[in-house]
């Protein structure tokens, strides 16, 4: 790669589109869905077994037949769980079915010594192995999470089975049990325990079998994910943060986003050349890579390529969270993927900054209060506090936080005061009490990344909550003025998702449909601070700029929406400290206490 932009052959093209998936693939997921669905009726329901569709179902793979309901529940289940893996074309997938098959045509043969059923098991053999060249994604980054999803859907699943199995019995049930009867009765049989039910004649052992292998095959999928090899998502090493930081010396001031990459739980690929990078973090089969590529724009494509082999090679759903519209052509020209507009960046060029003004008389009249009331405020960079400062800033960073998991991905550090960060920038509020606290006169702390030489992108926002309202415009408008001194010509602000639908539907003369996207994005507000942080930038008079999301079509957008949720802190399930295992990291944090290593969600 020269590092040049040029114009790619369409076959190179059409290879960058990334993973889409293959027909066969497809076809042979969505066969196994509808075998795993049939052996589930099949062991489930009793007239199932009775029925022309039964005819079918037990002479397809998998289906062993009515000589033991639970085998065909257990296959059923096993299908299910295999054809979302051979839809994304999964090396393992494609092993245990290619497995399964085999089998399944043996206990045709053995056990109803049904022909036709072989050849069917054959005939969806075929095609798994002539193209099993199809099949060659690898693993997905994991981790203990995986167990846990695993034993919550899988009981589910298996609780919900359960009642219907004790159900599809009701000619031969013994009375009328009430409802939590059958309920403490499935519970009871998952773990292979006679529950109050009772059934006449053999029933009573089908049902009973049933349950104990739905039972244990929760427990076995759960323990072995559990207990399996981990392999953790890709972090930045020593070398690869040495490589970013050099790029961003050269071309840091292009993205406001840019210092964010140097997250130490995102991984890189680097352009042939060395001259640009992408770093992103894989999120529930999501290759989420934010903000613009970092280094030279000439050879962002060769990034961009070596992006899109990494994600068609681990069959991930490549997304990207808030280019830049420059970003956002390259993408889509060299990848052929779409972009949206995602909302609009908040910057302000401290040159036009000013307190005067009536569109300002909110802030400086809030500012004003505030520095009554006894507050100071200290702008200052990393380098210049000292440790026992940097420490109590981190402390009580953590402690006003607000939530147990760290919020933020594509525009979060995740760190504060590390070495490397001298150049960062630490706004800081303080007011003296009669009775310090814990954290001294610390009431409130605002922490901006460099971007490029000569602006700052903020990253976070925490103060003492009993501290007076205001503390952020209080420190906002304090780094603001003291940027001249500091040689900062720009400071870009929080990201307003979906600022021009919110803008445009409170004024005059929008449409029903506008006021009801503006009425929906309010609501959803609640929860996420859509509108508040859109009216919080607007204080400050800045200029808007777009960010986009680019992604491969929209029925992948809601899956990109939850993996960036999920990457964010937004969607957030606590381990259970037996499925926890601490892994020090190879670099130690600034404080000297082992970061831990990174885990796919």
């Amino acid at each position: 790669m020269s590092g040049e932009v040029p114009t790619r052959p369409t076959r190179i093209r059409r290879a960058l589109r990334g993973p889409r998936p293959d027909r066969i693939p497809l076809l042979v997921g969505r066969a196994c869905v509808l075998v795993g669905l049939l052996d589930i009726a099949a062991g489930s329901f009793p007239r199932f077994r009775h029925s022309r569709m039964h005819a079918l179902a037990e002479v397809l793979p998998g289906a062993f037949g009515p000589f033991a309901a639970a085998l065909s529940l257990s296959a059923g289940v096993l299908l299910l769980l295999l054809a979302h893996g051979l839809k994304r074309r999964k090396r393992r997938a494609w092993r245990a079915a290619a497995a399964l098959l085999p089998l399944g045509a043996v206990a045709q043969f053995t056990y109803r010594h049904s022909l036709l059923g072989v050849l069917i098991s054959v005939a969806l053999l075929f095609p798994l192995l002539r193209h099993r060249d199809e099949f060659a994604a690898l693993p997905d980054p994991r981790s203990r999470w995986r167990a846990l999803a695993n034993f919550v859907l899988m009981s589910a699943g298996s609780v919900l089975l359960g009642l219907l199995v004790v159900n599809a019995h009701p000619h031969r049930m013994l009375g009328d049990p009430s409802l939590a009867d059958r309920i403490t009765h499935v519970l009871y049989g998952l773990f292979g325990v006679e529950g109050p039910v009772d059934y006449r004649g053999n029933t009573s052992w089908t049902v009973a079998f049933s349950l104990g292998a739905l039972g244990l095959l929760t427990a076995v999928t759960t323990i072995y994910l559990a207990f399996r090899p981990e392999h953790p998502a890709a972090r930045l090493t020593q070398d690869d943060e040495s490589r970013l930081r050099a790029l961003l010396a050269r071309h840091g001031g292009r993205d406001s986003l840019g210092h964010f990459a140097l997250r130490r739980d995102k991984a890189v690929v680097f352009s042939p050349s060395g001259k640009a990078a992408v770093t992103y973090r894989v999120v529930s089969g999501v290759m989420l890579a934010s903000g613009d590529p970092i280094g030279d724009v000439e050879a962002w494509p060769g990034a961009i390529e070596r992006f899109m082999d990494e994600a068609r090679a681990h069959s991930w759903t490549p997304a990207v969270m808030g280019c830049s519209e420059t970003g956002g052509e390259v993408w889509t020209r060299e990848t052929g993927l779409d972009a949206l507009e995602l909302g609009d960046e908040a910057v302000v060029d401290v040159a036009d900054f000013s307190l005067a003004g009536r569109a300002m008389r909110n802030v400086r009249q809030m500012v004003k209060r505030i520095e009554r009331a006894g507050y100071e405020t200290r702008v200052r960079r990393v380098a210049d506090l000292s440790d026992a400062e940097l420490d109590r800033v981190r402390r009580a960073a953590d402690a006003w936080r607000g939530t147990d998991t760290e919020r933020g991905f594509s525009m979060a550090l995740g760190r504060v005061g590390d070495p490397a960060d001298g150049d960062c920038l630490i706004a800081t509020a303080h007011k003296q009490d009669t009775e310090p606290g814990e954290y001294g006169d610390l009431k409130a702390v605002l922490h901006f990344v460099p971007w490029g030489t000569d602006g700052a992108s903020l990253d976070l926002m925490r103060r003492d909550r009993a501290a007076d309202p205001g503390m952020n415009e209080l420190l906002i408008v304090a780094a603001l003025q003291a940027a001249p001194k500091l040689g900062i010509a720009r400071v870009s602000l929080n990201f307003a998702m979906f600022r021009a639908a919110l803008a445009r539907g409170e004024k005059i003369g929008a449409g029903p449909v506008l006021r009801a996207w503006r009425g929906l994005l309010v609501f959803l507000s609640r929860w996420f601070q859509i509108e508040s942080l859109y009216k919080f930038n607007a204080k400050f008079r800045p200029r808007w700029e777009p960010r986009f999301v680019v992604y491969r079509r929209s029925a992948d957008l809601p899956r990109i929406g939850f993996a960036a949720m999920q990457a964010e802190g937004f969607v957030t399930i606590p381990l259970p400290r037996f499925l926890q295992r601490r892994t020090p990291s190879r670099r130690p944090c600034a404080h000297g206490v082992p970061e831990r290593e990174a885990r796919a969600a």
